[in-house]
């Protein structure tokens, strides 16, 4: 039953496999296959298929259990399926013969019978027989699959009979058809079906398959299959056709002839070779390997079937031949490579045609391994060639193998190379040819087209040598030059006519009458006619000035990084924190100091003397001063001591002071060049912070002896060399005293060594006193021009190299403070450093006690802006004049510097200021002494200027302004005690340029007068410092002028007649409107108050009253007081209204006036400018009316030496009663009528301003239309990417950007080479962000058609006014939509770009709004020319401002944001608070552009414009 309930199993069938066998003499040196016909059938695989099988075996192998001392193989079985589905298993055994290896002859076996009867039997037994697998096996079973014989025993089914039909290995093949006719014999016995194989097919001699195939017809039912066991033909349908015979029910094989097979075979061969090749092109490294490759492509079926049917083998020998392909074409391609790059090498070392030219290739190749760059640019390898060696996978290493060089191919760059050079040669040699051509054409002008002048160059040798493109080229290199050396000499001349600019307000806007004047002057000259043909260009660079001028601020200075204000806070800023950083550890418990380490340096014994006399006087080393105890630890050396030096730098002792003794001219001398050599060591060479700012005292020993009768001439001496080396002299005091030191010296000597550690440790003391707030004793502005030939250090190493000098109060980036001995006391100087154009703003609200003007001696435009500053200075406050040049030669050797030195000398003598030379070639510069004279003659006169500034203050209280550095009004004595103006009239001495070899002191008789005079002050001065913070400076733009209240005047005084007809006709030329809501006084009440700026263009204010308002600080609240005619001393009827008249009657002195009054020189160039542009009224009376209108506050009174002069030259030049006759006047009016009146017709006439052309250079790229420069799989501009992801990689950060303008030579040249190269990198360029950005907007700018079309404003603005946000932005959102493809993907682009600049705002303080305001203008191109544009320039603003800050909502559907918090983005607030309220400025409108600077405009309900 349980049999039954069993699976049948699958019929098993034993096949016999035999054929010739036996010994080499039987069979030959090769068998007849049927081992590889076995092995075929059972294992398939082209892995398992072995082609060697031996019958030659040791005793031990045939012992072994494979072959078990058997004479037959059991290879095993197999499960096949036939067509009808049935599965059956086939037991395969070869019949064979094992031959001994020894003896060679068959082993001994079990069965003794001979083969053919041995091969026929049908039973057949070996107890645990192992399968047999290959001949490895043999006795190394336990390494392979072992499988017994099933029960060790089998019954044969059927017989297939082998037949080599192959050549045969020296075996004849009737032989083997013999022994197998004999085989068949016996197996035809057995009655088992028989199939004959005809093996190795794949080799068949055709008769040899015949007479098989004879044999075998012969016999009955004997069927023979072609087979070959190599390429796996027929093997597996010969086994099923003996399978059939002995399963009759199973279908009859269809045996197929050899050929017909083996190409069906062939082509599943080819097949799966096709499939395996291209599974593995997939590799593209030829750095993989076989085990990691066929691990990921082992479950693969295309993988798999290859391997089956070719085998591993042939698999990793088809890897290895693609990736030695792969390693070829990268080769090849590296080859390519260093081929192409070759010529790049060639021109960076060997680019001079004069070396090479005549040198063979392998002389070039030694000279090119001597330069520098070799190695950047070759690689000597120490394995070659180049190809074998790891260096091809250094793909980074862009160095060309040398070996590579010694390759014709090499040779032939070289020599195409050396051809290029010298037709290159040529062709720039004729470039520079045509280029010196056109130099010498003179007519070619600035803006001439290259069509005008090609007929003038058509002969020229040069100019048919080179390319149209060449000459062309060369043309406009040639005009760029010629332009901008035209615009560089008409900004220069700009500056020359400063007089011209500057005399009205900042923050002005020029009238078209000024506009005039200006065209007036300037175009008589020739650099202004120079620029004819670009017009545009200059009347752009006329109003870019102008606007400079009214509006200037360091950020739009014309000069760019070059301007002084930025030059100075970048020295000072770097200089002042080294000195302080150097100071900061000085004296770091300095306050409450109980020891004194002190050196005594001295000669001949004298330093040795003092210690003594001190160690006399102390006790236990401790001494008692000012009722405190310090412990002294004194070091006294000798002067003449070689080891000088080294005593004093010591690690173990740091010295607080070092006393100097001297008791002769020859001790002192030494003693002064000691301490030159110490700090010079100090500072120089050591780097000592410490010892350059050792304090050192001068003492004087006490002469006994016959010599002291030369007391007088040391004393004097010693003293000058203290103020020289700024330092305390110690004197000996008067009377007798028998020792050589007085106990009151020593004191004196360790009281001034306390205070200088004092000193030093409050300069760096980190939380300021009240003491460090008070104010200083002297404001001095050093003022220079931007753009001087001359380095800044220059004029401020007197400063900068004086021990003495330290940073000013927090927010002061451009000043510093000087603590300097002038007479007998220490004063604090403070020097602030400015640039002419932010001078301005100081000049008139500020209180400035000194002024050092410098120039340079080489520029004229440098003398043009000091003349047109000095003009307007006040004649009260001292100014020290200074000339720079390079050497005192220059002064002889040049005229042009002879003449300006000259001149500024003139000028200090006419207006009794001090001048001086700096040259840069001298060291005397680097003293402060070169200021002593000046300081202290401003020292002497600061009472005097603190009265006048005061006297100012009371009639301005209601103008404010930003001040340079901080104000704390003092309180000044009100007894306004002017000096005698006689007293500062004596003017400096004879011009003499200054050298090495002046002496830096006085004479000793100049020297005792300047002592008593400082000693003999008659004009103290009152001053108490409050107890506030100072105001922060700001001296960028200082704000619009408020109008003066307006005063009840009572008594006026009439004025004299001629000047009142003088003025009339002057007001009556020009009269100014007056806006309806000022009300108006009588007109005899009106006058003007010449201490108000009175600009062009502002509002009129009636200035005729008295103004006795001042502040007066409230200490208790640091609020402003203001306090009417607080200063009222015997008010009388016939007074002049305000105390300053009063105050010049009482004394006899005139009000300040300016110096240009004083100096014919600066009135002269002004009068000129007038003489020019009013040539209705004499010069005299023309400048005289201009005067009366600007200064009208002149009053006709014998006490006024202004109005009724006795002596007229007193009175200074702008004396109106010199010009007052009434006859003269009228004659001259009448010559001048027809005139003025075309002159009027001329001023009625307007011309429309156009937009400035930017760009002077022809660009195939830049003005383009946007259309042209992109594509669609490049939809940005590259130059747009480019600048983009520059600005975004390195200056997203920067403050200030896309507002600060870029240095605009930079801009043109990032522009230029990008025309020539569109692959440069910005990087290497070494450009500033601020010059890429602006180089980015003038890429937009110089689009044809702006970016957000013109269609859409209109559009756009009506959008905006929508209420609703929301629905305004779904608004805005459709509109943009409307863009043209290609303008909304860069429109895109840009406002995402400014999106992430805004994200920055806390850093770069560049909001959506200020970045809007920067790029409206520029994105939608106004229309300027259009008056009605004006009024919606905040709606464009606001709309790209809209665009920035909803980016994502626009372009990337995100949600609507809300709008940033703009107070957040400004710069931080300095930690100074105001001393004072400040009061509420005038709100005027943002600068204008100088291109919207329109003439004729309609008047401003303000009355500003």
């Amino acid at each position: 039953m349980m049999a039954k309930n069993k699976e049948p199993r699958p019929p098993s069938y034993a096949v016999s496999v035999v054929g010739l066998s036996g010994t080499e003499k039987d069979k030959g040196n090769c068998g007849v296959g049927k081992s590889c016909l076995c092995n075929r059938f059972v294992r398939s695989k082209a892995d398992e298929y072995y082609p060697e099988h031996t019958s030659v075996l040791s005793t031990i192998d045939f012992g072994g259990r494979v072959v078990n001392n058997d004479h037959f193989l059991y290879w095993g079985d197999v499960t096949q399926s036939g067509e009808d589905g049935i599965e059956c298993r086939i037991h395969v055994i070869e019949q064979t013969e094992f031959i001994d290896d020894q003896t060679f002859l068959p082993h001994r076996s079990t069965n003794l019978q001979p083969y053919i009867k041995r091969a026929a039997a049908s039973k057949l037994q070996s107890a645990e027989k192992l399968m047999y697998i290959c001949t490895d096996q043999l006795g190394l079973e336990q390494d392979f699959e072992q499988k017994q014989m099933p029960e060790g025993k089998l019954s044969i089914d059927g017989f297939l009979l082998c037949i080599d039909v192959s050549q045969g290995c020296n075996r004849k093949f009737d032989d083997q058809l013999k022994f197998v006719n004999n085989l068949y014999i016996q197996l035809s016995k057995s009655k088992k079906p028989i199939i004959i194989a005809a093996t190795k097919c794949d080799e068949c001699v055709d008769h040899y398959l015949r007479e098989v195939q004879a044999f075998a017809s012969n016999k009955k039912n004997l069927v023979v299959v072609e087979t070959s066991a190599r390429f796996n033909v027929n093997v597996e349908t010969c086994f099923t056709a003996l399978v059939q015979m002995m399963d009759k029910t199973r279908g009859k094989p269809k045996i197929i002839p050899y050929l017909d097979a083996y190409k069906t075979q062939r082509q599943l061969v080819v097949t799966a070779t096709d499939k395996f090749e291209k599974l593995v092109q997939t590799v593209r490294d030829y750095h993989a390997t076989w085990k990691t490759v066929s691990n990921k492509l082992k479950n693969h079926p295309d993988y798999e079937e290859y391997i089956n049917l070719e085998g591993t083998k042939k698999a990793k020998n088809t890897f290895s031949k693609h990736i030695e392909q792969l390693k070829q074409e990268h080769i090849r391609k590296r080859r390519e490579e260093y081929v192409n790059a070759l010529p790049r090498a060639l021109n960076n070392l060997l680019s001079n045609l004069d070396e090479i030219e005549h040198l063979s290739w392998s002389e070039a190749l030694k000279l090119m391994e001597k330069r520098p760059d070799f190695q950047s640019c070759f690689v000597v390898l120490e394995k070659t060639p180049w190809d074998e060696t790891d260096h091809i996978d250094k793909v980074n290493d862009r160095r060309i193998p040398f070996d590579l060089l010694t390759t014709l191919e090499a040779e032939k760059v070289y020599q195409n190379h050396v051809q290029h050079l010298i037709s290159e040669k040529r062709r720039v040699e004729m470039k520079e040819k045509f280029k010196k051509t056109l130099e010498k054409i003179q007519f070619i002008s600035p803006g001439q087209p290259w069509e005008e002048v090609i007929c003038f160059v058509m002969e020229d040798e040069a100019f048919k040598y080179i390319t149209d493109a060449d000459s062309k080229e060369v043309y406009s290199r040639h005009q760029r030059e010629i332009v901008e050396k035209a615009k560089e000499e008409f900004q220069e001349m700009l500056f020359e006519h400063s007089e011209l600019f500057y005399d009205l307000d900042l923050n002005a806007t020029p009238s078209s009458d000024k506009m005039s004047e200006i065209h007036a002057v300037l175009s008589e000259e020739p650099r202004y006619k120079a620029l004819q043909k670009l017009a545009p260009d200059r009347e752009s660079l006329l109003l870019k000035h102008i606007g400079f001028v009214y509006h200037p601020t360091k950020e739009t200075c014309l000069s760019g990084q070059n301007c002084m204000d930025i030059k100075v806070e970048q020295l000072l800023a770097n200089s002042l924190l080294q000195l302080d950083h150097g100071r900061s550890n000085l004296y770091h418990d300095s306050a409450n100091i109980d020891k004194v380490n002190l050196f005594i340096l001295g000669k001949d014994g004298l330093a040795q003397e003092l210690a003594n006399e001190i160690r006399t006087q102390s006790t236990d080393d401790e001494y008692a001063l000012d009722g405190k105890i310090y412990e002294l630890d004194l070091r006294p050396v000798d002067a003449k001591s070689p080891y000088l030096l080294t005593q004093l730098w010591t690690s173990t002792f740091k010295p607080h002071g070092c006393f100097c003794v001297f008791n002769s001219i020859e001790s002192l001398n030494f003693i002064g060049e000691c301490i030159g050599k110490i700090r010079t060591e100090a500072s120089q060479i050591r780097r000592d912070k410490y010892m350059a700012n050792l304090p050192f005292t001068l003492i004087l020993a006490n002469q006994r002896d016959s010599i002291s009768k030369n007391l007088p001439i040391l004393r004097h001496q010693g003293q000058q060399l203290a103020n020289k080396l700024q330092c305390p002299f110690v004197d000996v005091p008067a009377g007798t005293y028998p020792r050589k030191f007085n106990e009151t010296q020593i004191k004196q000597a360790l009281r001034g060594v306390l205070e200088a550690v004092k000193h030093n440790f409050d300069v760096v003391s980190p939380v300021p006193t009240i003491k460090d707030l008070s104010e200083a004793d002297l404001r001095i502005v050093m003022c220079a021009m931007c753009g001087d030939p001359f380095s800044v250090d220059l004029i401020l190493s007197p400063f900068l190299d004086s021990h003495s000098c330290s940073a000013a109060q927090a927010g002061q980036s451009n000043s510093l403070m000087l603590d300097k001995i002038i007479g007998e006391k220490r004063r604090r100087i403070q020097i602030t450093i400015l640039s002419y154009h932010s001078s301005i703003g100081v000049r008139k609200d500020e209180l400035v006690h000194g002024y050092i003007l410098v120039y340079s001696a080489k520029r004229k435009a440098s003398m043009g802006m000091l003349r047109a500053f000095l003009s307007e200075v006040q004649d009260t406050i001292p100014v020290q004049l200074v000339a720079v040049t390079d050497s005192q030669a220059d002064f002889f050797e040049n005229e042009a510097i002879k003449e300006l030195m000259t001149e500024g000398e003139h000028i200090a003598t006419e207006i009794t200021a001090k001048f001086t030379a700096l040259y840069s070639l001298s060291q005397y510069h680097r003293q402060t002494e070169v200021f002593t004279l000046f300081f202290s003659d401003v020292l002497e006169k600061k009472n005097m200027i603190e009265n006048s500034y005061m006297s100012d203050s009371t009639r301005e209280t209601t103008h404010t302004s930003e001040d340079v550095f901080p104000r704390s009004p003092r309180g000044s004595s009100l007894d306004y005690n002017y000096p005698d103006s006689e007293d500062d009239t004596e003017g400096p001495p004879p011009y003499s340029p200054i050298g090495d070899d002046v002496r830096l002191l006085p004479t000793p008789s100049d020297r005792s007068k300047y002592r008593l005079d400082l000693e003999g002050n008659e004009y103290p001065i009152h001053s108490t410092p409050l107890n506030c913070h100072d105001h922060e400076r700001n001296h960028k733009v200082p704000p619009p002028i408020k109008p003066k209240p307006l005063v009840p005047k009572t008594n006026v005084k009439k004025l004299d007649p001629n000047l009142l007809k003088t003025i009339e006709a002057g007001i009556c030329k020009n009269p100014r409107k007056q806006p309806s809501r000022v009300p108006t006084a009588p007109p005899e009440n009106i006058d003007q108050s010449d201490n108000y700026a009175d600009p062009v263009d502002t509002i009129f204010k009636h200035k005729g009253f008295a103004d006795d308002i001042y502040a007066v600080p409230d200490d208790s609240q640091n609020r402003i007081i203001k306090v009417r005619n607080s200063i009222v001393i015997n008010t009388q009827g016939d007074e002049e209204n305000g105390y300053s008249d009063r105050i010049s009657r009482s004394h006899g002195e005139r009000r300040p006036s300016k110096y240009k009054y004083k100096s014919k020189t600066l009135f002269s160039k002004a009068k000129s400018y007038y003489r020019r542009t009013h040539s209705d009224a004499s010069d005299d009376e023309a400048f005289t009316t201009s005067k009366t209108k600007r200064k009208g506050r002149h009053r006709g009174s014998e006490e006024d030496p202004l109005l009724s002069p006795v002596e007229t030259w007193k009175g200074g030049i702008d004396n109106p009663a010199i010009t007052s006759d009434q006859e003269l006047d009228d004659k001259k009016m009448k010559k001048k009528t027809h005139k003025v009146k075309e002159e009027k017709k001329q001023k009625k006439k307007t011309k429309a301003l156009n937009p400035p052309i930017r760009r002077n250079w022809e660009s195939n790229y830049f003005g383009m239309p946007l259309q042209d420069l992109v594509t669609p799989e490049k939809p940005i501009p590259l130059f747009v990417e480019k600048c983009v992801q520059f600005i975004e990689d390195t200056g997203l950060c920067t403050e200030g950007l896309y507002r600060v303008s870029g240095n605009k030579t930079d801009q043109d040249n990032i522009q230029k080479q990008f025309d020539q190269d569109h692959s440069i990198s910005l990087e290497s360029m070494e450009v500033t962000v601020n010059a890429v950005a602006g180089a980015l907007k003038a890429f937009f700018a110089d689009l044809p058609d702006p970016l957000i079309p013109y269609s859409l404003h209109q559009e756009l603005l009506e959008t905006s006014k929508i209420l609703d946000k929301t629905e305004r932005l779904h608004e805005l959102k459709e509109i943009v939509k409307k863009f043209h493809p290609v303008n909304y993907d860069v429109f895109k682009y840009i406002i995402t770009h400014l999106n992430r600049v805004s994200q920055q705002y806390k850093t770069n303080f560049m909001t959506a709004d200020n970045l809007s305001i920067c790029f409206w203008p520029t994105l939608m191109r106004p229309d300027f020319e259009n008056r009605a544009f004006l009024s919606t320039t905040k709606i464009h603003q606001s709309v790209i401002e809209t665009f920035i800050q909803q980016c994502q909502f626009f372009f990337y559907n995100g949600e609507i944001v809300e709008a940033p918090n703009t107070v957040a983005c400004q710069p931080p607030p300095s930690n100074t608070v105001q001393m004072v309220e400040p009061m509420v400025p005038l709100q005027l409108p943002p600068p204008l552009q100088p291109q919207l600077i329109q003439p004729q405009l309609p008047a401003d309900p303000l009355g500003i414009i």
